[in-house]
């Protein structure tokens, strides 16, 4: 029987982005499907023990630097470690990522989740500017008028605060975390036991 993802991601995740390719291809590799909910993970570190970037010790944030460095190197993923829209707001482009899932279907959304990503991270873009926004969702095949109006509308932003409250019950605390069944797996770098979950079925 094929297994089920749900994959809780940041819109602002070096992580996630490094991930991003390789949890698509898992999924499709083992038949499995695979559902993205871009949570809200400001909300979630003040309740699971996290701090957001700015408030960690300078020694973990000089570190983070060096994992982000080490990981681009490894994984042969260009990455900008200090790009220059981080953070970006997660408003408009979690919207068009919820609205498109809900009303569209999964691999559209994941699309568009893992486009922002790139442009954050790889090339100097900035999501949250309405014109990159609207150039990023017609890359992927898709109506930027629609979709950005479809992204609009009041009830993702709520459905976003429920899928947030649903990761923090599920015992999700980081980004990006892929969760099968019971089984939690936390980061990029967990990817390998994914993959063997996958392959047991």
């Amino acid at each position: 029987m094929a297994l089920h993802i749900d994959y809780y991601a940041s819109l602002n995740s070096p992580w996630t982005h490094l991930g991003a390719a390789r949890i698509e291809a898992m999924a499709m590799a083992n038949n499995a499907s695979l559902r993205i909910f871009p949570v809200d993970f400001g909300a979630i570190f003040p309740q699971s023990g996290g701090l957001p970037l700015p408030k960690r010790a300078p020694q973990r944030q000089a570190y983070r630097l060096m994992e982000l460095a080490r990981w681009r190197d490894y994984l042969g993923t260009p990455i900008n470690v200090e790009p220059k829209f981080f953070p970006s707001s997660e408003q408009a482009t979690s919207g068009c990522v919820i609205g498109l899932r809900e009303t569209v279907g999964d691999q559209p959304a994941i699309k568009l989740a893992h486009r922002v990503l790139k442009a954050l991270w790889q090339e100097e873009k900035n999501p949250t500017d309405p014109t990159t926004l609207a150039g990023l969702i017609a890359e992927i095949g898709l109506d930027a008028e629609q979709v950005m109006k479809l992204g609009a509308e009041p009830r993702w932003a709520e459905r976003r605060i429920e899928d947030t409250q649903a990761a923090l019950d599920r015992g999700v605390f980081g980004a990006p975390s892929y969760v099968i069944g019971n089984e939690i797996f936390w980061g990029q770098d967990r990817l390998e036991f994914v993959e063997r979950r996958l392959a047991r079925g």
